[in-house]
């Protein structure tokens, strides 16, 4: 196997993986669209909305926001607060979450989140968890697809949506790879 690095920014992630086949690349592609473990926000308490939304529609907003994911120092037990409190009129966006861990924090901070008129509130918790696009798509670290532009040669492309950068995904991927081929390999003796 041959790679070659196209660019490599915070941004995008691109390669060229030659003499492999097209089931070794696609296994790679679904690993890391769903194996690399994110946080996302999984329950919302809410404790005042006044707004014209319903609750469920708010929350479900909230749990497609992107939440930073550390490197390491975080397992499938740990939970992060976010909390957040606003009165309108006013836009709310994710930058007014406020979270419990200096190290989780929202992503991308200019995500239209609800529109609040005069008077109206929203006062709520929401727990982030470590998860994967197994489980839910708001687990997913990024957009991940390839091209094939010869016989064996594939041109490999990460976008993240926020996460982590677009060669972390790449190496997550790859480490969840392997130990499920460990798991395999000792339920095979």
């Amino acid at each position: 196997m041959k790679v070659e690095v196209k660019e490599d920014s915070e941004k995008v992630y691109k390669f060229i993986l030659e003499e492999v086949d097209s089931s070794f690349v696609n296994a790679l592609r679904r690993a890391a669209i769903n194996r690399v473990e994110t946080f996302a926000m999984d329950k919302v308490m809410f404790y005042e909305n006044t707004s014209v939304m319903f609750d469920e529609y708010i929350a479900h907003r909230i749990g497609l926001i992107p939440i930073t994911t550390p490197s390491k120092g975080y397992n499938k037990n740990d939970e992060i607060l976010f909390t957040l409190e606003v009165e309108g009129p006013c836009v709310v966006y994710s930058k007014d979450f406020k979270s419990s861990d200096k190290e989780v924090k929202i992503a991308n901070p200019n995500i239209p989140i609800i529109k609040l008129t005069e008077e109206q509130r929203l006062r709520l918790e929401a727990k982030a968890i470590i998860g994967n696009s197994a489980m839910h798509a708001k687990f997913q670290p990024g957009f991940v697809t390839f091209n094939q532009t010869d016989e064996d040669k594939f041109e490999f492309y990460v976008e993240p949506f926020g996460q982590m950068p677009p060669k972390t995904i790449v190496l997550k991927a790859i480490d969840a790879i392997k130990n499920e081929i460990k798991e395999l390999e000792k339920e095979a003796k």
